[in-house]
């Protein structure tokens, strides 16, 4: 029991991923206003982007540069180096994100000069009538 319990310590980063993660998809799924709905998305994608990052990390692990030095030697031993791919990934996520929010707080600015009001139930109302 005790070495489950320092297991679950050790990674306690994962865990506070998957807080965040379900604080995101509450947002997301239980709020009814379009903004809140908008920043659980951007909390939740937030959590993926730290939990890709945390699991490209490798404590002692150098950058995956070979120079000439090193290819005559053999070249680089995959075990010691950081796989820089999750990051390069994560970049791009990143910019997409922002990109996103920023379309979707275009629309949502459109959304409340049409309607009045960024409540999802008041606006279901208004498109109904």
């Amino acid at each position: 029991m005790e070495m489950m319990v320092d297991e679950v310590v050790a990674k306690y980063n994962y865990w506070i991923y998957v807080v965040l993660m379900m604080i995101g998809f509450y947002a997301m799924i239980g709020k009814r206003n379009l903004v809140k709905k908008l920043l659980g998305l951007n909390i939740f994608q937030t959590a993926i982007i730290l939990f890709f990052v945390s699991t490209g990390v490798k404590k002692g692990g150098g950058i995956p540069i070979v120079d000439k030095y090193q290819a005559l030697a053999g070249g680089v031993d995959a075990a010691s180096v950081v796989n820089p791919l999750p990051h390069v990934l994560m970049l791009t996520a990143i910019v997409v994100g922002v990109s996103v929010t920023g379309v979707a707080l275009a629309v949502l600015q459109r959304v409340y000069r049409e309607y009045g009001t960024l409540e999802e139930d008041e606006i279901l109302e208004k498109v109904q009538q």
